[in-house]
């Protein structure tokens, strides 16, 4: 069993102190992953069982696991002639797989088997069985949309691995450098396991420095990459947002916006974006991955959530402007600055302006 390890520069909560994003700790069927308001997840190492159900479901892609990752797992399941995953032949957990893993692998495998067979006896099943089903409806759900004829199946099998009889030979051949040093790395987390206590995660100076990196995870290429691959729909139909959990198509009320710019300052891929000038707010919904963290840093809640999705984002996704703003020079210091009414003094020169006048016992009934 491999344990778990957090890259904290890559989770969305090290962005903003107001994320909402708990998914990780929801998940989590042994409670050792623990989220406080404000803060980094706490894990205990020794409650956690392995099972990469907070890796599958971590929208940027920060939790992992020691002895399995995703996206090469994908390339070597696609290289194999197997379409069954199961948590006793090639995965952890089947809950350690994304929605856009799953539908990735459908579409190009044409037919996908879920082995949930030991689900039912499974101690883990009370969160992961669940999130299997969920992740199986979605992509299911979304295939039908796209008109795509692969299948993905639910099905009790209850795989069981073939014996191998160890000779000498491979007892000889298994003893080398690799091995050693594989044996250190597994003492190293045995210790780890021991410590009976929470861990808490902080940003170090390290980690900082990326935060400001706009990275995408590799499920969201691996997707792309698959989607490129098959026909088009005849009709790009519009499906219901909420049935969505990877990606989002978003709006902006203009007249609560108020040219804050934090919205694209904090999202972790760059699906808002700006110009040089500052003058607009873009979105991509290739690169969106529905952290909410936009959502989360707009006081005013000038972004919301359309109520639909589109399929044509998975086949010609396109840049959409949500707002323009009016760029000009401030009245008082003369830096530029973007607006989205007449002001004419730039936010820390109105800042200054009100404290001032609050100094002097000035209001505005004055």
């Amino acid at each position: 069993m491999s344990l778990i390890h957090l890259e904290a520069s890559r989770c969305v909560r090290s962005l903003s102190k107001e994320s909402s994003c708990f998914s990780c700790a929801e998940v989590c069927p042994t409670h050792a992953i623990v989220i406080e308001a404000g803060r980094l997840p706490s894990i205990n190492f020794s409650l956690c069982v392995g099972c990469g159900a907070c890796h599958g479901i971590c929208p940027s892609e920060a939790l992992g696991l020691g002895d399995f990752n995703a996206t090469d797992f994908f390339f070597d399941f696609m290289e194999s002639g197997e379409n069954l995953l199961s948590c006793r032949k090639n995965l952890p957990c089947i809950a350690a797989l994304s929605v856009e893993h799953l539908i990735a692998i459908a579409v190009l495998k044409k037919e996908l088997v879920l082995d949930v067979g030991y689900c039912g006896e499974c101690e883990i099943a009370s969160t992961c069985h669940k999130q299997i089903e969920k992740n199986y409806e979605e992509a299911s759900y979304l295939l039908e949309a796209m008109e795509n004829d692969a299948k993905i199946r639910l099905e009790h099998i209850g795989y069981v691995a073939e014996e191998k009889e160890s000779t000498r030979r491979d007892f000889l051949r298994a003893i080398n450098l690799k091995t050693v040093g594989r044996a250190k790395h597994d003492f190293e987390e045995e210790v780890q396991k021991a410590t009976d206590e929470l861990v808490a995660h902080t940003l170090q100076k390290t980690d900082i420095a990326l935060l400001k990196q706009k990275r995408l995870p590799e499920k969201r290429k691996i997707f792309y990459t698959a989607i490129k691959r098959v026909q088009k729909p005849s009709v790009y139909y519009v499906v219901d947002a909420n049935e969505v959990s990877f990606t989002s198509q978003k709006k902006m009320d203009e007249s609560l916006c108020t040219a804050c710019q934090m919205c694209y300052r904090v999202c972790p891929t760059g699906a808002l974006s700006s110009d040089v000038k500052n003058s607009k707010i873009d979105f991509d919904p290739f690169m969106c991955i529905k952290c909410s963290l936009c959502h989360d840093v707009c006081v005013p809640h000038a972004i919301t959530l359309s109520k639909g999705y589109s399929v044509k984002e998975f086949f010609e996704p396109t840049v959409q402007n949500l707002i323009s703003f009016t760029v000009r020079r401030c009245n008082e210091c003369n830096v530029i600055f973007s607006t989205n009414t007449n002001e004419k003094l730039c936010y820390r020169c109105k800042a200054e302006e009100e404290e001032a006048r609050a100094l002097w016992g000035i209001t505005d009934d004055m």
